[in-house]
């Protein structure tokens, strides 16, 4: 008994050349008008020259007329194209593959090489992950304004599951500190993409100054205080009681010279159009410092902030610093906490939170939150953390969101 049942067939079309307006919308007239399902599409566009790949589900008596409109209908637009069939088994091997875990690795640099890409791709690879596709998030390279290119970011997108992730973050700290680039290895799920709460820890951070140094020197006793404050952060002594014996250093210190240090703070490459755009997405935004409010609240109210808790020194009738502190003391443990307070009461999942720091007292809050990355860091912060950003200013964070430049203008603004 014969039957009338329709034959399909898949066919993989490849169209290289120059791109140009008009070129997608051609292919796809062609492919409707016979009724052809879409499978799978994708394209990428290198210096104007694009790679279109379409896979299609289409009728076998249709198939051959397909392809002849398309031959002729690429001659005539000037780019190649190929045909190759796919087989119901080859088909769904492929979208077996595709409840894989997935995951986005963000290499992070001034500038990168072929061989710091080698040196990524390799640990890769050598982890059983495939590439599924590579996207540069920074605008293009000017080679007559050299001056002009001071970031470079690609993110990868990788399926399959490491064979030691352990292993794999020890490989890709290595090759950070040794080629000068910076990694970012997540899981690409839901949170990843949905991140809503930053905290970021102040001295170091925001500011490329710890302001108890500052207040140190004012006070004469600068020597004393840095040596206490870089024990502290290196992790050798406990941070409440570095604090308390630095503040004591204080006392006397007529408090009229806060403002001018807040007026002179010099701020960390990158955070205006950092906080311009985190603002302009509706990022909530927090400052868990271990330094002081007054500073915290500085930048607050300079750039919109949601969220500061510091520590708040106590001032004298005379005006003068009294060498002591009022209320707790924000130090690692406390940091962590807050993160989740303010997650709690801003209704955000802590995988969607993300925390920001320097020192050995932001390891807590960099560890609770669901990115977690050490900035210009000391050695035990970048060997603890599972991101570290070295290379360039605060707005890399940016690039382990996921934004790519061509979403910003210079200083951060939204096309």
């Amino acid at each position: 008994m014969e039957t009338n049942e329709k034959k399909e067939e898949q066919i993989l079309i490849r169209i290289t050349g120059k791109d140009r307006p008009g070129l997608t919308a051609s292919v796809m007239e062609i492919l409707a008008h016979k009724d052809a399902k879409i499978l799978d599409i994708g394209q990428t566009d290198i210096h104007s020259t694009l790679s279109l790949g379409i896979l299609i589900r289409i009728d076998d008596e249709a198939s051959g007329q397909v392809m002849k409109e398309l031959l002729f209908k690429a001659t005539e637009l000037g780019v190649n194209i190929g045909f190759a069939p796919v087989t119901d088994e080859e088909y769904e091997n492929w979208v077996g593959r595709q409840g894989k875990n997935r995951y986005i690795l963000t290499i992070i640099g001034r500038t990168l090489s072929a061989k710091q890409i080698e040196a990524a791709t390799k640990v890769i690879t050598k982890q059983g992950l495939n590439i599924d596709s590579i996207l540069r998030l920074t605008g293009r390279m000017s080679i007559k304004h050299p001056a002009r290119n001071g970031k470079a970011s690609i993110q990868f997108s990788l399926r399959g599951t490491p064979e030691d992730r352990q292993a794999m973050q020890k490989e890709l700290m290595h090759i950070s500190s040794e080629m000068e680039i910076d990694f970012s290895f997540q899981r690409d799920d839901m949170y990843r993409r949905m991140r809503r709460l930053i905290c970021f820890d102040m001295d170091s951070t925001l500011i490329q100054t710890e302001c108890i140094d500052e207040l140190a020197e004012r006070a004469g006793v600068g020597d004393q205080v840095k040596a206490i404050t870089e024990s502290a952060m290196r992790g050798e002594i406990d941070f409440k009681e570095s604090f308390t014996r630095r503040v004591a250093l204080l006392k006397g210190l007529d408090a009229s010279v806060m403002e001018e240090i807040a007026q002179n703070m010099p701020i960390t490459e990158g955070v205006d159009r950092l906080m311009f755009v985190l603002k302009h997405c509706g990022y909530k935004i927090a400052i868990l410092s271990g330094g002081f409010t007054y500073f915290g609240e500085f930048l607050q109210r300079k750039y919109g902030i949601d969220y500061v808790y510091a520590n708040e020194l106590e001032i004298g009738e005379d005006g003068k610093l009294t060498g002591r502190y009022i209320g707790e003391i924000v130090d690692g443990h406390r940091k962590a906490e807050l993160l989740k307070l303010i997650a709690q009461v801003e209704k955000v999942n802590l995988a969607q939170t993300i925390a920001v720091g320097d020192g050995a007292n932001d390891l807590p809050m960099l560890s609770e939150a669901g990115l977690g990355i050490a900035f210009h860091a000391k050695p035990r912060v970048v060997a603890n953390a599972k991101q570290s950003i070295n290379t360039i200013g605060l707005d890399g964070v940016l690039y382990f969101l996921g934004f790519k430049d061509s979403y910003l203008g210079e200083q951060g603004n939204i096309n």
